[in-house]
């Protein structure tokens, strides 16, 4: 049985589920987050690229309140970040896995589930069915493969059926199959209204989002659909359209 997504109303004039104004976060010299600005619409998919150590992962750290900003303000769901009670709002998939390998499959669900106040057994059942690991419910998490660690981190993340959803490299480890499945569910749970930012140096998943960042150095260096990205960069290819805005390469015509 596959998790199912609170429905949620959107109008026209719904404010946005995610801002960033003004962020910068700074680790001495360096910025890692430099100066970023925008808003998110609720129930669309949002993907965050570029490459490793471009402040992806630090940026979705600061949206979710995680780490307090040098400067500038985050905003989910209208409540300024960080604040405590809105993470009963938020499912966050780190990228290292964060499960505890000495408690079995369903024990990790049931204690993140318990986390955000969801009760019984069975939205555990339910998340550990959506992501394949219903028949190792009892094993313990030391013993499973990394893309199984992966898929119960998901699981996690997802257990409270939060309206907002950060995916740090969610499919990384996962075969082929899964990710395909994964990414059904990711469509559904944005079509009930959920909204997900999803970071990732995997330029073929580009297209499963509604609309894309391209991260670089701490700044967004293009935003749209990958058609008008492609259209911008003056070429067919993510990957090439990538480099050409960040300067790297010449795009021929």
């Amino acid at each position: 049985m596959a998790l199912q997504a609170e429905p949620q109303v959107e109008s026209a004039g719904s404010p946005p589920a995610i801002r960033a104004l003004g962020l910068v976060k700074s680790f001495g010299a360096l910025r890692a987050v430099d100066d970023i600005t925008f808003d998110l619409a609720p129930g669309r998919i949002y993907g965050l690229l570029g490459p490793n150590g471009s402040g992806k992962t630090t940026l979705i750290r600061l949206l979710a309140g995680l780490t307090p900003p040098t400067a500038g303000w985050a905003e989910v769901l209208g409540t300024r970040m960080p604040s405590r009670p809105n993470l009963s709002r938020i499912g966050y998939m780190t990228q290292a896995d964060g499960v505890y390998s000495a408690l079995t499959v369903a024990e990790n669900a049931r204690f993140f589930g318990a986390m955000y106040g969801v009760v019984g057994d069975q939205p555990a059942a339910d998340a550990l069915d959506l992501v394949d690991l219903a028949d190792r419910r009892a094993s313990i998490v030391g013993t499973l493969s990394g893309g199984q660690r992966r898929r119960l981190s998901l699981a996690c993340a997802l257990i409270h059926r939060p309206p907002v959803l950060f995916l740090d490299e969610p499919t990384v480890g996962v075969d082929p199959l899964l990710r395909v499945q994964f990414w059904s569910h990711f469509r559904a749970l944005a079509d009930a209204g959920t909204t997900i930012v999803v970071s990732s140096h995997v330029m073929d998943e580009a297209d499963r989002c509604d609309e894309l960042l391209f991260v670089r150095s701490g700044k967004i260096i293009a935003r749209g659909t990958g058609r008008e990205i492609r259209a911008q960069a003056g070429t067919a290819d993510l990957e090439q359209a990538f480099l050409h805005l960040g300067g790297d390469v010449e795009v021929a015509r």
